[in-house]
Formats: C-alpha cells, structure tokens, sequence
C-alpha cells in the first residue's frame, strides 16, 4: 500500500494540506488578536459618544435601513464614518480573511468526509484512515485543530468586538454585492456565545457545545475519532515513556485533543458515565489541568463543571487524598532529583564513556525531571484557577501545601534540567556525527594489535623473551581477520561477533597461561577495550535524541512561563552569568514550535515562514523581556554615577596648590563611580556571555539584544522624562515655558552625558544611538499630534517610527494635546497670543499689550534647541505647518458661510467694486465711500482677523525656528549647510533653464530628489515659510475685494510710532502688526497672484485717492491710515522680497519720498 503521505497519495495529501492551513489559521488568529483596533470594544465613554453611532453589532442586520438613515441624517456622521473606513478597513480586511478562513477550512474538512464516503478517493473510507497511523492521527487533528480555533475566537476576541468588526466589514467592503460572498455563514458562525474571558465572568448555558455545532459535522466520524482517541496511543508516545506512574504524561497530546473533540458530541459528557469513568482513569487520574495549544491551560474542574457524568468521574481525582498523594509524590521527587541532576551538571561529570554506559539511567533522570516541572508547572498556575471559584482555591492551596511548592526551587530545576538536556543533546550529536568514524578507529585499532601479537608469537619480533607458538600465532592473525571483516552497515551481527571476540579473548588468556607476560596481558585488555568501545559506540541510535525531544517538550508552559519572569529577573540581577543557563532554558522553549510547524512543514506549505516568524517572534520577545532587566539595572547604575559626577565630584583645575590635593582627590566618590561603572560592565558581561542562539528561525545576536535593550531602557526613560518634564500649568501667572526648559535641558543633559560615559564600557556607539532614538521619539510623537489634523491616521503598526522591539511609550493625554511636543506648541502659541502680546520685529521680541514687560523673545527657540535638539525644532515646525493648513481652511469655510451666502454683504461688495472702478482712477469722496463700506461690513471682520492674526502669529515662530536651524546648522555642520545651500541653487537654476527651454533636463515624476532635498533644507532652516503653498485653493469671487476693506478697516486700529513702527492704539481692541501682515501675506500666496495685484492695486488706489482729498482740502498732514497703508506695501515688499517696482506700479514714488519724511 502507498504510504499515506506519500505525494501521490491524494487522499493522504488532501487531509494534511487542510491540518496543515489548521495550525496556520490559528498562527494567524494569535497574531491578530493583538492587533484588535481598540475603538471596537467601545470602552471608553469618548468612544461611545463619538462612536456610537457608526459602530453596530448583529442588531445592525436586523434594520439596515435605520442605521443607514441615521447615518444620512448628519452630514458630519458620515464624514467621520468616511475618515473610519480609511483608517480602518486595511486591519478589518485583514480580520475578515481570517474569520472566513475558518468557515472555509470547516467546509473543506466536511467536503473532505464526503468524499471520503463517496468513494472518491479509491480504496479509502473513513474506516481505513482511521487505521492507518498517518491518517489516524492527521483526521483526529483536524476536528481538534477546528475545536481550538473556536475556543482561541472566543478567548482571544470578545463576541461583541467580534460582530462590530464583522458588521464594520459588511458596511465598508464591496463584499456583500458579490454573490460568491459566504459573510451570512460566517456571521452565523462567528456571532458572540456570550462568552468572557474576564475573571469571574459567568459561562453561558451550553456553551461551548452550541458554539461547536453551529456548522454540523457528522457524528459518525466525531464518535469515530472519540473512539480512536479512547483507545489508542495515536502518537506511539508510551514507548518514550516506559514507566507507569508516566502515562498520562505521555498521552498529554492526545488528553488534549480529547478534551477539545468531546465539545463535539456533548452526551459523553452529560450521561456516559461509563466511557467518562474510563477516559478519566486513563487520560487524568492524576491530573487535571491540561495544555490545550501552544500554552492554553484548561481546569478540567471548572471546565467539566456542567457535565454530569464528566464531573462525576473526574471525583475520583480531585479526591483530597489522591490530590496529597500526588502533590507528595512531586515533592519527594523534586527533593530527589535537585542534588541528582546538578551533580551531573558538575564540570567534568558529563564524559562520553559516562553517557554511553547509562543512557537508559540518564534518560530516567530527564523523565523524571520534565515529569515533575510539568506536574508542578500546570497545576500550580494562577491561569487555571478562577480566584473567585472556592472549589478551585481549596484544590490549589492544597497543592501548595502538600508539594511544598516555592516557584525559586522548580524554576531552578527547571534550568537546571535545560541546562543538562542541552549539554546532553549536543553531545549526542556530536557523537552520533563521529560515530562509524569512531567505530572504525576502533576496529582498526583491536585489528592491529591482533596482529602485532600473532607477530609476537612468530618468535621474529624481540618483545620479551616470548617463544615462538605458531597455534597461537596463527590464531591471534584470524582473529584479527575476524575483525577486520565487521561490518558497520549491519550493526546487529557485527554486535553479536563482537560479543563472541570478547569471550574469545578472555578465554585465550585463561587456557594459554598468557597471564605471567604482562605487555601480552596488556595488549589483550586493550583489545578488548576497542572492541567493547565498537558496541558502546554502535548503540548510539538516534531513537535517543528523539526520546529526548518528546520527553523535554515543554509546549505546555508557553504561556505560564510568563509567571517566573520576575524570578528570571531577580537571578539575573544577582549573578548576570545566570543567562548562559537561561539560555538553555529558552531553547527548551523553541521546541514547542515543533506541534504547530510539524503539519504545515510536511505539506510543503508557504504557511511555514510566517507561522515560524510569528511564534519565533512571540519567544524572541519574551527573552527581551527577561533580559531587559540588564538595561535597566545599568540605567539605575547610570543615574548614580551621573549623580555622583554632577554633584559630588568636583572639575580639577589645570593647576593645583599641593596642599589642595587631598580635597581633589575626593577618594570615596571616586571608588563609589568605579564601584558602579565595574557593575554595569560585569551586567554587559553576563549578556554577552550568552552567545548567538538560534531561536526558533529567528537568529538572536546577544550583542544586538543588549543594544537593543539600551535603546529600549533609554526610550522609555527619554519618553517619561519628556512626558513629564513638558506639562504646563495655562493658569500659571507668569509662563513656567522657559523655566521647564531648562530643566528638561538640564534632565537631556544629564541623559547625554551618561551615555557618553557609558558608551565604552558597554561597547556601544553611544552617540550613533542617541540621536538616532531621541530622533524617533521626537519624530513619532510629532507624527501622533498631526493626526489629530490628519483625515487617514497614521496607526501605531503603520508608523515608521515605532518599532516592537523598542517600542515609544504612549501616555494619556492631559489637555488636547495628544503628545509633550503638541503640549509645548500650543503653550507657545498660547503666551505669543497676537491679542495680549505685540511682537516687535526688529527685536524678535514679544511685548505684553497691557504691562509692555517682555513676555519672550528669540532665545526660546535657541532653548527649545538645546532641550530637543535640531529634530525638536524640526518636529515644531512640521506641526505649526499642519496647524497653518487647518486654518486656512477653517478660514476658507468661514469665507463661504458668513460672506459669500450672505446676500446683504455680496450686494456691498459689489457696490464697492461698482464704486473703485477703474482701479487705475481715483475715487471721488473717498473718505465717504471707503467708511460707508467699512462701517457696513463691520460685524464680519472680528472672526476674520482672529484666523489672519493666527496664520500670522504661526508663520513668524516658524521663521524664528528656520532661523534658529540655520543659524546652528552653520554654526555646528558648516560643510552640510554649504553643500546644501549649492544643491540648492543648482537645482533651482536647472529648474528654471528648463522651464525657458523644455528641452534640458528636469527631474522627473518617480524621482525623489525635489521631496528629499526639500525634507533636509527645512532641517537646516534653508527656505522662507512665506512662499509656502500650504492649501489648494479654488477661485473666489471678491476675494481681493474684501481683503482690502479687511485691511482698511484694522488700520484706524493702529498707530505709527517712530521708535516701534506700527502699534496698536487701544490694549483693549488688540491688533498685532506683522501676525496681520503675514496673515494676510501668506493667505494671498495661497491663491492665483492675480487675486494680489487686484489687491495691492486697491491699496494704492485707497493712497492716492486720500491723498488728492487732502491735498484738495489743504489738509498738510499725511493721513494715519494712509501712513499705515504705505506701512503695509513697504512690509509686504520687504517680507515677500519683491523689487520696489512692485509697489510703485500702484503708488507714485513722491508720495513714498514724502512718506519717508514723515517717518
């Protein structure tokens, strides 16, 4: 018969490749299950209010119509329904495949056990499978690995959640228009059982049976894997397990799979008592907390709970007394096998002879051991007793007591016997690789000595006066034929002939008086030490290793071990060299990759990287997690040691008085710092000392998990100082902004100067990582505030910024900003306020309207430098960009609701333009028709002014913060500004020839150099924030119109001073002179510069119409709005640096000569 996973056996393949997408499937529900968007649980009370509405469960499907129409209803739900979609749909795509893998892999399976009764598959049924091994095993997988997705559904993601995100999926996805769409059957698989898995939740009736029907499977095949499972060994695991006492031990595999697949057909559990009795006193009749998968514990006590029959035999186990006998056993074993197992761990202990002559003893030990972790590990886990079930805690303190468990000692034995497995396997490797070379060695060895006896008795060769015996000589030259001819290919002859060479040997020795000659007694002992060395060596079999690879299996505690990452911790802090014993411990762990990958690694399945990667992954994590200890135990050592050098060690002069020597010397300080430096080089030792380790498929570097973990300690401590350090008190009398700089550049320092100590004892480019982590905190939480602006968010697993090895800390939000750096912008904006400050340009300083104190000035970006560094200033910049852009465009929709739509203000403006036209003209009475216009448009310009001012106040700190760049880019990288400022012009230049000749070259669409050289000019503070396109913008009817009377009507507000320029008349009717003038500069450029022409055309009409009234009227003074009006030209030219030409297109230039006079 073919072999049933033979390639073309088709029947053998179908069943593998379904268990083999079963383990992937699940892979797949584990690493999705972190990855659960949390609005979807509704739990905050935020989210319910704002998203209530657009997230529904199963109730959706009851009235579509409703919620659609509700949704209808509010324009702004169904943009924030919109902006949900795009954030969302890539991860709910992602989850719905999952779901409907599931269902689909059901549905095969159920397609499969047709065919299998319809004589698709020639010569097979159902019935000849199951006695097949292959086929045995792999049907009673695939009904097991089906129970353990709807259990990891359930326990991994909440029903509620679930259904939200199934109905999220139907609304935004095409799917349910195609026809081919199952979404129906997968909701009805997947609606919520009701199920939590909080503690103390209380299990919903007849769940999880209901829950394992809702797709019928035929009974006859579930009752006939139930009973395969009853009754076999399916996984021939009894002959690694000799002992009695260990047989549930070796079907813990196969208990499992039974606990899952008796789901299936509940009535064993309820009334058969008889089957129960028997299942229990063969599978758990001394235990009853059992692994499910990868980890997942069960209490059976809790679990069976419901079940008649199913509680009543599992008494006989939780009977006190059975409970003390066993927890007594464990401990008595324990007690034996800790002073056993770490004498064998003894350097030296473990030689070759010793392991070939007890293997079996050795074996034992290893049983014993991986036996009694595994008892004491699952029955003493906090996951598998509910605190809030007395039956449990009563069965669990009774454990306790009666094992005297204390976690310190079985996790001691627990690395122990990883340790002596590890050592174990390795050697048996090795000698299974050198074994027929050994063997031959051997042979070749015994051979020869044979024949330099016969030699001997030849009487040729002078050994000691030995006389000649040509029997003997003749006899020792056929023995050594004897073993020349063994053969290695057929060890058991070559064993038995082996045997009968030894007797020969010991025989010879007795009849021929062969004692009294001790070098012939000699040469005969060593021979039969070869040949004895022969059998030793051609009994080293491979079935060992692989006893050895079922017996450490250590799948079960992949999820407890969790429970002795403190214990871990606390070893390693104590003797770091502890990790080179974790390290075994860890690759003791990697073995459970094993069940999940066997199936999908058979089936030849692409499934097998992702999978591998994915659980790899979760252990590679886990030993960050353990090993983080070390950064952080050096990060505590560090701060000491800064301390110590800040405040306690005082700077020696370059000259000292002799006298003062003792004072420098400072000798207890100095031995506390090199106490302290030694402990955090002796941490980076025991690190380092693990070597790399192949964990799973992932290759861990123990140098780069230590960098890593650095990295990893220095941003969380980074990320808190920065959170904490940059919270501001708005209520504060004067600003706390410049005081909590400095401390925070004083806190960044002191960071700084510890990793510049630190960075050789450790051997670490300190530098390379601290700019590179404090660069990608600044950047992600810049990244986390301009979401708030953004309409797709950019997600924590889409940033380029955060990374799961060393993640960025998020913390709560403490006012509207989400992050330190959105907190620090808006304390900016907040004490810049064009309404309670004036800002003098001239000075770069910011005055109080009210007390004229200074409030601040330039050096606040030169301190936010020295606090953030050059990214703090570039992530500020990038978030007054974004908060520009939200402006305007508030702007803009304030511009079509309250001056477009309005019919009375449309009809002045168009009285206006009737009125100024020709703007080459002058207007007549203009006095009279410039107020009439502003006095009927009055009410509009107050919100007006406030978003002008805004973008204004905006656009100066961001010239502030291009200067303070610039200024520090050519100060501390001369090279680099020059060599930019050069690219810069270059390409420019080449843009420009190309735009006046298309034929020379331009860069073209798919080529990033205009977008990355733009990203490092900002960076050095190489560009003006005034020619910024920040908006797109559509064409506007009176636009230029109405900024000029905007502009007109804000002049009488203002008076020229000689000394200040421009300044506001009365404090309580504040308007700031260069915010309005940028404002107002900056929303210009956004639109076509023909809406600018019209407007400074409007300017100079206003000028020179004033100006023939006075002179008509012989008024001798210039007019203050007229003064401002030509204030305004000379600014606008100076800040947009446009030739005068502009300006005096509009007005003649006497009127600006006799201007200057006046200033």
């Amino acid at each position: 018969m073919v072999d049933f996973l033979a390639e073309n056996n088709l029947c053998g393949q179908a069943v593998l490749r379904i268990v083999s997408r079963g383990n992937a499937i699940i892979a797949e529900l584990l690493r999705l299950s972190e990855f659960i968007p949390a609005v979807f649980r509704l739990k905050d009370k935020s989210d319910q209010q704002k998203y209530g509405d657009i997230i529904c469960d199963f109730s959706y499907f009851k009235g579509p119509e409703y919620y659609d129409s509700k949704l209808e209803a509010k324009p702004e739900l169904q943009d924030l329904d919109d902006e949900f979609r795009e954030n969302n749909i890539d991860i709910l795509s992602r989850f719905y495949l999952a779901f409907e893998s599931v269902h689909k892999y059901i549905v095969d399976l159920i397609r499969y056990l047709d065919d299998l009764y319809e004589g698709v598959y020639i010569q097979q049924t159902v019935e000849t499978v199951l006695l097949n091994e292959d086929g045995k095993q792999l049907l009673c997988e695939a009904l097991y690995l089906y129970g353990v997705m709807l259990l990891v559904i359930d326990q991994k993601m909440e029903g509620e959640v679930r259904e939200r995100m199934l109905v999220s999926y139907y609304r935004y996805s095409a799917a349910r228009s195609s026809a081919d769409s199952n979404l129906d059957d997968i909701c009805k698989l997947l609606r919520s059982t009701g199920y939590s898995s909080q503690s103390g939740a209380k299990r919903p009736v007849n769940y999880p049976e209901s829950y394992f029907q809702r797709v019928p499977i035929s009974s006859t095949f579930v009752s006939m894997v139930i009973g395969r499972l009853r009754s076999d060994d399916i996984y021939n695991q009894v002959s690694a397990y000799p002992l009695p006492e260990h047989r549930s031990t070796a079907l813990a595999n196969q208990a499992a799979m039974l606990y899952v697949c008796l789901y299936f057909i509940p009535s064993i559990l309820q009334t058969q008592q008889a089957k129960m009795r028997e299942i229990v006193d063969k599978y758990f009749p001394d235990n009853w907390v059992i692994s499910v998968y990868m980890g997942i514990t069960v209490n059976l006590v809790e679990a069976w709970e419901p079940y008649k029959a199913a509680k009543v035999a599992l008494n006989y186990t939780l009977d006190s007394a059975n409970i003390r006998e066993q927890a007594s056993r464990y401990s008595v074993s324990m007690e034996g096998l800790r002073p056993q197992i770490q004498q064998l761990l003894k350097e030296g202990f473990l030689r070759e002879e010793i392991v070939l002559d007890n293997i079996p003893k050795l074996l034992n030990c290893l049983r014993d051991c991986n036996v009694s972790i595994r008892w004491l590990m699952l029955h003493t886990a906090d996951s598998a007793y509910d605190p809030n079930n007395k039956r449990l805690r009563q069965i669990k303190d009774q454990v306790i007591n009666d094992s005297k468990y204390n976690p310190k000692i079985l996790f001691q034995l627990l690395l122990d016997t990883a340790q002596f497995e590890f050592t174990l396997k390795e050697m048996f490797k090795q000698m299974l690789s050198e074994k027929q070379l050994k063997w031959e060695s051997y042979r070749t060895e015994g051979s020869e000595r044979m024949m330099e006896l016969a030699e001997v008795f030849s009487g040729v060769k002078p050994l000691t006066r030995v006389e000649k015996n040509e029997n003997l000589q003749a006899w020792f030259r056929e023995i050594s034929k004897q073993i020349e001819s063994l053969n290695y290919e057929d060890a058991t002859a070559a064993g038995r002939k082996t045997v009968q060479l030894i007797q020969a040997l010991v025989e010879v020795q007795e009849f021929h008086q062969l004692e009294s000659n001790l070098q012939v007694c000699q040469f005969l002992a060593d021979t039969r030490k070869f040949l004895h060395q022969m059998i030793r060596t051609i009994n080293i079999k491979e079935e060992v290793l692989i006893t050895m690879q079922i017996v450490g299996d250590l799948s079960y505690a992949w999820q407890i071990i969790d429970s002795f990452t403190s214990i871990m911790q606390e070893s390693i802090r104590v003797n770091p060299s502890m990790v080179t014993k974790l390290r075994a411990t860890f690759l003791k762990l990697a073995s459970a990759l094993d069940l999940p990958l066997l199936r999908i690694n058979q089936a030849n399945s692409p499934d097998l990287l992702s999978v591998s990667q994915f659980y790899s992954g979760e252990l590679v994590t886990y030993v960050r997690k353990v090993l983080q200890i070390i950064p952080e135990s050096m990060f505590t050592s560090l701060a000491k040691i800064i301390k110590l050098q800040i405040h306690a060690i005082m700077e020696v002069p370059t000259r000292l008085d002799k006298d003062k020597l003792k004072d420098y010397a400072q000798l207890g300080a100095r031995y506390e710092v090199a106490k302290l430096t030694h402990a955090i080089s002796i941490f980076t030792e025991g690190i380092l000392m693990m070597k790399t380790t192949l964990v799973g498929i992932i290759k861990v570097d123990p140098k780069q998990l230590l960098e890593d973990g650095i990295r990893k300690e220095l941003v969380r401590r980074v990320a808190y100082a920065l959170h904490k350090g940059l919270i501001f008190n708005p209520k504060a009398k004067s600003s706390e902004l410049m005081p909590k700089l400095k401390e925070m550049a004083a806190t960044m320092d002191g960071f700084y100067r510890s990793f510049e100590y630190i960075q050789d004892y450790v051997s670490i480019y300190g530098l390379k990582i601290w700019q590179e982590e404090v660069s990608r905190i600044i950047n992600y939480n810049v990244e986390q505030e301009c979401n708030s602006f953004l309409r797709t968010k950019i997600q924590d697993w889409q940033s380029v910024y955060q990374s799961t090895h060393i993640p960025i800390p998020k913390f709560p939000s403490v006012d509207e900003s989400a992050t330190f750096i959105g907190r620090l912008c808006r304390e900016i904006l907040r004490i810049t306020d064009p309404k309670v400050t004036c800002y003098m340009d001239q000075l770069n300083t910011w005055y109080d309207l009210k007390t004229h104190q200074e409030v601040t000035n330039s050096r606040l970006f030169s301190e936010i430098q020295d606090t953030l560094g050059t990214f703090g200033l570039n992530g500020l910049d990038r978030l007054l960009c974004f908060m520009i852009v939200k402006e305007l465009q508030n702007f803009l929709l304030v511009f079509q609701k309250t001056i477009l739509r309005d019919k009375a203000m449309v009809d002045v403006f168009k009285a206006m333009l009737g009125s100024v036209n020709p703007v080459k003209g002058i207007v007549a009475n203009a006095s009279k028709v410039y107020a009439n216009a502003v006095a009927r448009t009055q009410k509009i310009w107050g919100s007006y002014l406030e978003s002008i001012m805004k973008v204004g106040q905006m656009q100066i700190l961001r010239q502030q913060i291009a200067n303070e760049l610039n200024y520090s880019c050519k100060f501390d990288s001369k090279h680099l500004a020059a060599a930019l400022e050069n690219l810069n012009k270059s390409l420019l230049a080449d843009i420009e020839a190309h735009y006046q000749d298309p034929s020379l070259p331009y860069p073209k669409e798919d080529n990033n150099l205009l977008y990355e050289i733009t990203a490092s000019l900002e960076a050095a503070g190489i560009h003006n924030p005034l020619n910024k396109i920040y908006i797109t913008t559509k064409r506007l009817p009176y636009f230029p119109i109405v900024n000029f009377l905007f502009i007109i009507a804000q002049l009488p507000k203002l008076q020229y001073s000689k000394n200040q320029g421009m300044t506001c008349r009365k404090a309580t009717d504040p308007v700031d002179w260069s915010p309005l003038v940028l404002g107002l500069l900056t929303l210009l450029k956004q639109f076509h510069s023909r809406y600018t022409e019209q407007f400074l055309a409007l300017i100079g009409q206003v000028i020179r119409s004033v100006m023939e009234q006075c002179t008509s009227q012989k008024i001798p003074d210039m007019p203050s709005d007229v003064v401002g009006a030509l204030m305004f030209l000379e600014d606008y030219v100076r800040y947009t640096k446009l030739p005068r030409k502009v300006a005096e297109a509009h007005v003649p230039s006497f009127i600006f000569d006799e201007f200057r006079t006046v200033l």
